[in-house]
């Protein structure tokens, strides 16, 4: 019975040295590969879902609803548990998340080919148009200047782009239902707006070939008002376009809305 017992010691030791083996030697056999994963921008307003046309209410006591809401997202990167970044081609790396082209469930998504199979912990985007990008020109904008035009996300070449367009209406102590413009960008190249975040993910997302992972970001438009910087519709908050000091506040604001509520490895 003890030489049995020690037999079926050995065997399991070997099973198991054998199983942690593979494991160590993972990041190897992902070298080479690459696989797809998807990025869903879910725009909230607090804990709640983000609906058109709804009313919501600031601390102050003011009330806002929408009817049109667009912001464009840039150089998406992931970054693995030891530091290293995805590539993806800038010219391919700039979209607009506009919320009346979201799913059923509120999502819009973005998805990313032929990203290197890894381990994912953070992911890094940009609101907005960097500098580097704006200064190429409009001939250096590929395809993503016409869309942004036809979306009604510029104003003209020499001002640039509207990193976030939210349109409605709002009332408060003074007046009801009045004309609720956002248009936050950079201009030109005089005031830069651009903002960069790194945001942690609250488990690894794999990609690995032939599945696609899903990353759920989470943005709360609330913030936008009510972010770092408190503001209200009677101090000029109501039509945001070029001014150049409430400008950067939203610009702030609206950095701190998003959040990686979770990730699906498929």
């Amino acid at each position: 019975m003890k030489l049995n017992h020690i037999f079926s010691t050995i065997a399991l030791t070997l099973i198991l040295t054998s199983c942690s083996t593979d494991d160590d030697s993972t990041g190897d056999q992902l070298e080479g590969q690459q696989g797809d994963i998807t990025i869903k921008f879910d725009n909230a307003v607090g804990s709640n879902d983000f609906l058109f046309n709804n009313t919501y209410s600031l601390s102050n006591g003011d009330t806002f609803q929408v009817q049109t809401l667009k912001y464009i997202i840039s150089n998406i990167v992931l970054l693995d548990e030891n530091g290293n970044e995805s590539t993806i081609p800038a010219i391919d790396n700039i979209f607009i998340v506009d919320e009346s082209q979201a799913n059923n469930a509120g999502e819009f998504n973005i998805t990313l080919n032929d990203i290197d199979a890894g381990n994912y912990t953070q992911i890094k985007f940009g609101i907005g148009v960097d500098q580097d990008r704006y200064t190429l020109g409009a001939a250096g904008q590929g395809n993503f200047l016409q869309q942004a035009d036809d979306a009604g996300m510029m104003w003209s070449w020499a001002t640039g782009y509207k990193f976030i367009r939210l349109d409605g209406t709002y009332t408060d102590s003074s007046a009801a239902d009045q004309a609720l413009n956002i248009h936050m960008g950079s201009v030109g190249t005089s005031l830069d707006n651009y903002r960069e975040i790194t945001l942690d993910l609250p488990n690894t997302s794999r990609v690995r070939e032939n599945s696609i992972a899903e990353i759920h970001v989470i943005a709360d438009i609330m913030k936008i008002f009510e972010g770092s910087t408190t503001v209200s519709f009677a101090d000029g908050y109501n039509q945001v376009h070029t001014n150049e000091v409430e400008t950067p506040i939203i610009a702030q604001n609206f950095s701190e809305s998003f959040s990686v509520h979770h990730v699906h490895n498929n």
